[in-house]
């Protein structure tokens, strides 16, 4: 006998879970790009990528889907790098140029 799975009303959106990652990447790197000194900026901008890392598997596992999950994943860690990356080299350019 086969069983009959209902499906969803209103699907949720993936991208939204991946937007989500990326602007909490964009919160912390600023926040450390602010508050910690030009030194230390390399090493605490590490810390925040693997906050997000951890982030982006919270947020997708509370998705609740299976496929599409390494690509959800993937593409909030990569995301994340490159807004990370982006912020800290203008961190930088700022810090040779003042």
């Amino acid at each position: 006998m086969r069983s009959m799975t209902a499906p969803e009303i209103v699907p949720r959106k993936r991208i939204a879970g991946v937007l989500a990652v990326w602007g909490a990447a964009v919160v912390v790197a600023l926040s450390i790009g602010i508050l910690t000194e030009p030194d230390w900026r390399g090493a605490w901008l590490l810390v925040g990528l693997g906050v997000c890392f951890f982030l982006s598997f919270a947020v997708q596992l509370a998705y609740g889907r299976s496929q599409g999950f390494i690509l959800r994943i993937s593409a909030s860690v990569l995301g994340a790098m490159v807004v990370m990356g982006l912020i800290g080299a203008g961190f930088a350019l700022a810090e040779l140029v003042g």
